[in-house]
């Protein structure tokens, strides 16, 4: 890959953990307890196995449009997921170089939904009337990082956040969050023994006070037993809302929250000694079961339990 277009790929990604971590507390929460204890000496030494993306499936935006500024940076479009019940689409993409994380974009069917929440979602993505990534100068990083930080649309009245969150929290969080960060993922398996498997970071976690997603257990596992999955609970963040009569209004709402994945050695590398092991030895891409509950990370049903009952010291 040209040296421009992996100096403007790094400013983007920087730019999306910046913002990311200064939302997400629970990002500096995992990693100054990993310090605290030794498993890390500083966060440069975790490894990130991916960033996630949400989107509507609706002209001129959705996948179709967001990825072109990934596949311009490098990224290669892979397999193609279906989340029927939540009515999702999703691709991942690998990235240009093993240090770099792969992409999760997720995409609601619009057209699935009622009529009514239809409406409400096409009320506000209608005023995008053209495809934004077609209008930036993809190889200028400063560019794009302000893109995937700014509004589409007008700010969301409080009432249609709400709505649509009785039929799909999915799309309350899209119609809110844009395209913001949804979750970044430590790779577990790359970190010392007694943390490397996701089974004894999760018991790290808890140790530390973090609240997991137990939607289909705290550990979300692949058919083939290759790729665990876990997650933190999403933080309720402050959002002013439009309020419907001219003013603004401010409500708790789900942020992001942070994932941890385990990639286990495919079979036919079982033979290799550890420090010969590298990415392309480990299962890739990712499951449909594991990422249908990890995206409950950010659903009420969970937010609620860590309302309940999550504290820090």
């Amino acid at each position: 890959m040209p040296a421009d277009t992996t100096r403007t790929l790094k400013y983007v990604l920087d730019g999306l953990m910046r913002r990311y971590r200064e939302r997400v507390p629970d990002v500096g929460r995992v990693i100054d307890a990993m310090v605290a204890e030794g498993v890390i000496a500083s966060a440069d030494e975790i490894e990130n196995d991916h960033i996630a993306f949400r989107t509507m499936g609706v002209p001129q935006l959705g996948i179709a449009s967001l990825e072109k500024i990934f596949l311009h940076l490098g990224y290669q479009r892979r397999d193609r997921y279906e989340f029927p019940e939540k009515k999702l689409n999703a691709f991942w993409y690998s990235p240009p170089s093993p240090a770099d994380p792969r992409i999760f974009i997720s995409e609601l069917r619009v057209g699935e939904l009622s009529a009514e929440a239809a409406r409400i979602i096409h009320s506000y993505t209608a005023e995008v009337t053209s495809d934004p990534v077609d209008a930036l100068d993809l190889d200028d990083g400063p560019a794009v990082d302000a893109f995937l930080h700014a509004p589409l649309w007008r700010t969301p009245t409080w009432q249609d956040y709400q709505r649509l969150a009785a039929e799909s929290e999915y799309a309350a969080w899209v119609i809110y969050n844009r395209y913001y960060l949804n979750h970044f993922t430590v790779s577990v398996h790359n970190l010392p023994a007694g943390y490397n498997t996701v089974e004894r970071f999760n018991e790290f976690l808890k140790r530390h006070g973090l609240k997991l997603n137990d939607s289909g257990g705290e550990i979300k596992t692949s058919g083939d037993g290759l790729l665990l999955q876990s997650s933190t609970v999403a933080e309720m963040v402050d959002a002013e809302f439009d309020d419907g009569r001219g003013g603004a209004i401010r409500q708790r709402i789900s942020g992001s929250y942070v994932e941890f994945a385990e990639r286990r050695v495919l079979p036919q590398f079982a033979s290799l000694p550890p420090a010969a092991i590298r990415r392309q030895h480990r299962r890739d891409g990712f499951e449909v079961n594991n990422a249908d509950k990890i995206f409950e990370s950010t659903y009420s049903a969970q937010t609620a339990r860590r309302a309940a009952g999550a504290t820090y010291e």
